[in-house]
């Protein structure tokens, strides 16, 4: 079975698991816990491949997610190896981190995942990972989901974008609600622009927002360089409406660096937010990100 299908990327709850006994330390936070709902999150055409385990204890307790950086090995064999993970409780207003540091765990912290099985539509999957653990698992398929699937498949986003943003499922969008790390997934256009301002306006790449309002662009166009854009983004008093004042930028080639002019104002609309998915519109360019860190 090809694992770079396309049906593969997206959430999926397991439903059933054999010898959970077998699993490692990490994975047996995916198997074997049959109070709580358990899900696996795959990511594997974006720039920073990862499969991820989601333990959710309740709605009133809140989930474990450990991640795992992902390569795929002759188009069939998921390879994997567990880097970060943390709780997060509802009732803090911090995450706290995994206890174990992975680096300890050697072995304990990698493995692989065959895909034995995978329906025509796509919403039923069979694996096996490497401790002889079978799994069965049944996609997520909500309306972020289809939009994920949409843009795996290069085929129906803007349709999928336009059922997300008018189901007014996210949240109001504000710097606490944007802080964090978010991978571009996908830009409704960039072919006609330079790469200055690409950088500048974070149409490719990773975006980095903190809650004081700090902004950093990171787009690496080739290996072994990177552009990077800084500058700050304050909140409209119009609703989801953002301005984004952009004023030094860098090309940073091996281990040099020079500077580079990625000045610019560009409004941002945020069409919908979650903890997950963000969808923008800067100057007229769609964007859909993924929240890159926990």
């Amino acid at each position: 079975m090809q694992t770079n299908s396309s049906l593969i990327e997206g959430s999926w709850q397991l439903i059933f698991t054999t010898r959970p006994g077998s699993a490692s330390p990490i994975q047996r936070t995916f198997v074997g816990v049959d109070s709580f709902k358990i899900f696996q999150e795959v990511y594997l055409r974006t720039d920073d491949p990862r499969v991820i385990n989601v333990v959710k204890f309740s709605e009133s307790i809140g989930e474990l997610k450990v991640e795992a950086e992902a390569t795929i090995e002759d188009g069939k064999r998921i390879l994997f190896r567990f880097d970060r993970a943390a709780f997060n409780f509802k009732f803090l207003p911090f995450k706290v981190p995994y206890p174990v540091p992975f680096k300890l765990l050697g072995d304990e912290a990698k493995g692989w995942l065959d895909t034995t099985y995978l329906s025509q539509t796509g919403n039923i999957r069979i694996s096996r990972g490497n401790k002889g653990t079978t799994f069965v698992l049944q996609k997520s398929a909500d309306q972020r989901q289809l939009l994920l699937s949409a843009i795996s498949a290069g085929t129906g986003v803007k349709e999928a974008i336009d059922d997300l943003t008018s189901s007014r499922q996210g949240i109001e969008a504000d710097l606490n609600t944007l802080a964090g790390e978010w991978q571009l997934l996908w830009s409704s256009k960039t072919e006609d622009e330079s790469w200055s301002f690409v950088a500048s306006a974070g149409l490719k790449g990773v975006q980095i927002i903190k809650e004081d309002g700090q902004l950093k662009n990171l787009v690496r166009p080739f290996p072994g360089v990177s552009l990077n854009a800084s500058g700050n983004i304050c909140k409209n008093e119009d609703g989801n409406n953002f301005n984004l004042s952009i004023n030094k930028g860098a090309i940073q080639a091996g281990g040099l660096q020079f500077p580079l002019d990625a000045r610019g104002e560009f409004a941002m609309e945020i069409l919908y937010i979650d903890n997950k998915i963000r969808i923008s519109n800067i100057n007229q360019h769609k964007l859909v990100h993924m929240m890159y860190t926990l």
